[in-house]
């Protein structure tokens, strides 16, 4: 069965950048399979949102930063447990542009997150820290929006963390899993999906759209 499309939902498209893709830095596997996806599902929303990761050079999430650690190990930080990743999506390089084939011109607000130097941030509405607000949230209630569709890269990490933390601040919430990739560290794609559901994130397929 369909779901029926609202002017009070709204699409987030996550981190669907170069970098994530493959032959990037911090490559999602068949991470620009949800290009074609997306594409498709976006004209269907009146208001879509598009996020970027957005790091300074020697960003503090970056194996590169710690010496001695190498990426996917962790690290304490002031905040928790860090994962260390490849330097990745660095302000301004090609890795940070949006996929060339991702084609969503009615966007009306990129959101960028992980600018701050030490503070890593996969979520669309707040930073790792859980105290530093993108200004999402108010965005989104300003314009009447009830219901947020995420899709984009990587699941289990900005995908999740957004769709969680959209429940969180009072909003309905649907991840399209088609639309998203995810990394898969040690069983981060099934604790994702349990975390997602014990919130009440719903889990649908494109087709319940178009």
């Amino acid at each position: 069965m369909s779901l029926v499309l609202l002017p009070t939902d709204a699409l987030i498209v996550v981190d669907v950048q170069n970098d994530f893709c493959p032959g990037g830095a911090l490559a999602v596997a068949d991470g620009d399979a949800v290009v074609p996806v997306i594409n498709g599902l976006a004209p269907h929303f009146r208001n879509v949102i598009l996020t970027q990761d957005w790091h300074p050079a020697g960003h503090a999430s970056f194996a590169s930063s710690h010496a001695g650690k190498s990426p996917f190990e962790t690290t304490d930080m002031p905040y928790g447990v860090q994962v260390l990743w490849p330097d990745h999506c660095v302000q301004g390089t090609p890795g940070a542009d949006l996929h060339p084939d991702l084609s969503v011109p009615h966007a009306q607000l990129i959101i960028r997150k992980g600018y701050h130097p030490t503070v890593d941030s996969y979520s669309a509405f707040q930073e790792a820290d859980r105290a530093t607000h993108t200004g999402l949230a108010g965005y989104l209630k300003e314009r009447g929006i009830l219901r947020v569709f995420v899709a984009g890269l990587a699941t289990d990490y900005c995908v999740a963390w957004t769709a969680l933390d959209a429940r969180a601040a009072g909003f309905d919430a649907l991840v399209i899993e088609d639309a998203s990739r995810g990394i898969d560290l040690g069983g981060s794609m099934a604790k994702a999906w349990d975390d997602m559901a014990a919130a009440g994130v719903s889990r649908i397929r494109s087709a319940e759209i178009l």
